[in-house]
Formats: C-alpha cells, sequence, structure tokens
C-alpha cells in the first residue's frame, strides 16, 4: 500500500512498477495461484506487491474484483490503491488504523465478474470460495481475516470456516467498504472500527 495517498494507482507509472515488483521471486507462489486461475479461464488480478505476499497476517476479503482492478479496465491488481472509492475507503481505514504492513487483500470471487452491479451467483461463490481456501494455504502467518460484506461472510461461513482443523485466524465481520455501503448510517464508523480490532490483534 501506497502510504503517501490513497488512489497512487491512478498513475500509469505507478502501474508499471508495481507490474515490475510482481515478478519478484518472493510473489512465486501467488503467481501461480493466479495463473491457475487463468488456465481455467477466470480474469483474476494480480496481489498488490507492494502488500505483505505470502507473509501477510491480516487478509482482506471483499466481493469481486471491480472494473479499477481487472486487467485491461484499469490496475490489474488488487489493491488499495486502485483508483475507485472502495479502495480509497479501505485505504483511510487501514491509514488511520496504523495498518499500514502485513496485510494482503483478496475477494470470495477472486476473478471479474464485471460490473459491480453484477453479484456473484450460487456456483461463483462457492467456487470462489475453494479458491480463496487454496489462498489460505499459501500464508502461513496468517491472524486474522476481515470479512468485507454479504458475500464475503456467506462465502466463508459455508464453505471455508470449516477447512481449520484448530481455531484458525480471528475473522471479524464487517461491511463493504464501497461508497454505497459505508455511506449509510454509522457504517463508516463501524468499518472503521472492524479494521482497528484486525489491527489491535497483530500487537
Amino acid at each position: 500500500m501506497d502510504a503517501t495517498g490513497p488512489r497512487s494507482l491512478r498513475d500509469p507509472e505507478a502501474v508499471a512498477e508495481r507490474r515490475a515488483l510482481w515478478q519478484g521471486p518472493a510473489l512465486a507462489a501467488l503467481r501461480d495461484y493466479v495463473g491457475d486461475l487463468s488456465i481455467r479461464g477466470r480474469d483474476a488480478p494480480a496481489f498488490d506487491p507492494t502488500d505483505a505476499g505470502t507473509d501477510a497476517r491480516v487478509l482482506f476479503v471483499l466481493e469481486a474484483p471491480g472494473p479499477k482492478a481487472a486487467a485491461g479496465k484499469g490496475s490489474g491488481f488488487i489493491s488499495a490503491d486502485n483508483n475507485d472509492q472502495t479502495a480509497a475507503n479501505l485505504w483511510q481505514a487501514r491509514t488511520d488504523a496504523g495498518l499500514l504492513d502485513d496485510c494482503l487483500h483478496a475477494n470470495i470471487v477472486p476473478w471479474y465478474l464485471g460490473a459491480a452491479s453484477v453479484k456473484p451467483t450460487p456456483l461463483e461463490l462457492a467456487d470462489g470460495a475453494v479458491q480463496l481456501r487454496y489462498l489460505i494455504e499459501l500464508l502461513p502467518r496468517l491472524t486474522v481475516v476481515v470479512l468485507c460484506g454479504d458475500y464475503a461472510r456467506q462465502g466463508w461461513r459455508r464453505y471455508v470456516a470449516g477447512l481449520f482443523d484448530g481455531p484458525g485466524p480471528a475473522v471479524i465481520e464487517t461491511h463493504h467498504p464501497s461508497a454505497q455501503s459505508l455511506n449509510f448510517g454509522s457504517r463508516r464508523a463501524e468499518f472503521a472500527a472492524a479494521v482497528r480490532r484486525a489491527a489491535a490483534l497483530l500487537v
């Protein structure tokens, strides 16, 4: 995450720099994960190479990649630095909580479905949640999962929660960080509080 300000991936030069970083040896396992989805015909964005990668202790799980994350339409990365309001809201909450490191962002359906109005079908939710289970196996230091929105919560409860032999990571459920979600009642404050709880669990 770029600590200097939100929406930094609106700059093509910043996107090019991330693409170069994405080829680093430390990210090989995550590249293989995205590559396997591509082989299956799934248009999945890359993970932000400035995030924690397989060393992540906090995993934010949203719904599905938006247009600004999709390759050819946006940055091609799942990132709090993307040029959209959802990413900016997440960037602000993480910054306010002092949660600048140790994070990775994902989606319960990791491939691009279309416009934000296109919601996962039950089959897509089940398939995506299985892919999330594979991702979690690559994160040995995972301490807390932040489930953002109804679809992330549903997919986790139905298909992922039973994966762990022991207690597994702590799970925090909160709102999706889109403007449509957070600009309603006290949701923005509740989302910020959830991110602060995640940060506190790393202390």
